[in-house]
């Protein structure tokens, strides 16, 4: 190959893959590709250390060094081939590819990658619960409010772990709404009492068909306080939590309301 050609690396890369696509990964072909100038190169070599790094003695060490490249393109694909990893190799990995400044690109495969190796889900803390700042009384109310919104059947069933609900199905999200940061006494009657009708949320309509199941009955004021705090302290919101003593006052209030409420009817008494 002509080492002045401007493909030169280029056609490298492609004698890399052929060694590869035979199942005899040239390991000197692909530590020369990994140290190319042209960063497309060497994350490429990067994709033949993650599917073909059982051919490779050196995998974790090239992975290593890759993970401290300089263009984010190579550490994202650097951080995804140590997902697959043990954790004890693919930990130390992945947290030096995270020393670096991330680009909207690699922020989410980082937490979703470190979060796999480490056994929890992306969102929680090491223990598998929820990160929040809440403290005290709010915290113990949150903790507990992530559970019951976790039960088959709950909250998660309509709304998903993400908060992002399911508009095919008419379920909308709790994500960045203020029908759950805003009002407690709106978030409070729509939880005892359930919701029908029409909504509109981001742009988006929902005819409200499907009503939301009204909680009084199956969940008691500090249930209820627990799950609304919770829901108002994740999927990206933040605001005041919700305690027991404002739920018992507020179901006293609505006692005698029969049926759902309608989005019409919350918003008339308590407006946005």
């Amino acid at each position: 190959l002509d080492t002045d050609d401007p493909r030169y690396e280029h056609h490298v890369t492609e004698a890399l893959w052929v060694t590869w696509g035979l199942n005899r990964v040239d390991t000197d072909l692909l530590k020369r590709v990994l140290n190319a100038k042209d960063f497309r190169a060497r994350a490429a070599a990067v994709q033949v250390l993650r599917y073909a790094g059982h051919q490779i003695p050196e995998q974790a060490d090239l992975l290593m060094a890759a993970a401290k490249d300089e263009n984010p393109r190579v550490r994202l694909d650097a951080l995804v081939a140590a997902s697959w990893l043990d954790e004890k190799m693919g930990v130390p990995i992945i947290e030096a590819a995270g020393q670096l400044p991330m680009d909207d690109w690699m922020q989410k495969p980082y937490e979703a990658a470190l979060a796999h190796l480490k056994g929890y889900n992306m969102g929680q803390d090491e223990s598998g619960k929820t990160k929040t700042d809440l403290e005290g009384v709010a915290k113990k109310l949150f903790v507990a409010g992530e559970e019951i919104y976790n039960r088959e059947g709950y909250c998660v069933t309509c709304h998903q772990p993400d908060g992002k609900g399911l508009s095919a199905s008419q379920f909308p999200p709790l994500a960045g709404q203020e029908w759950v940061t805003g009002s407690k006494e709106r978030l409070i009657k729509l939880a005892l009492k359930g919701l029908m009708g029409p909504l509109e949320l981001d742009d988006k309509s929902y005819p409200g068909q499907v009503p939301m199941t009204p909680f009084g009955g199956m969940l008691n004021d500090e249930e209820i306080a627990s799950v609304l705090t919770f829901v108002r302290n994740t999927f990206g919101n933040k605001a005041d939590p919700i305690l027991p003593e404002k739920v018992k006052e507020v179901r006293e209030s609505i006692k005698d309301k029969e049926g759902f409420y309608s989005p019409a009817e919350l918003l008339e008494e308590h407006p946005m």
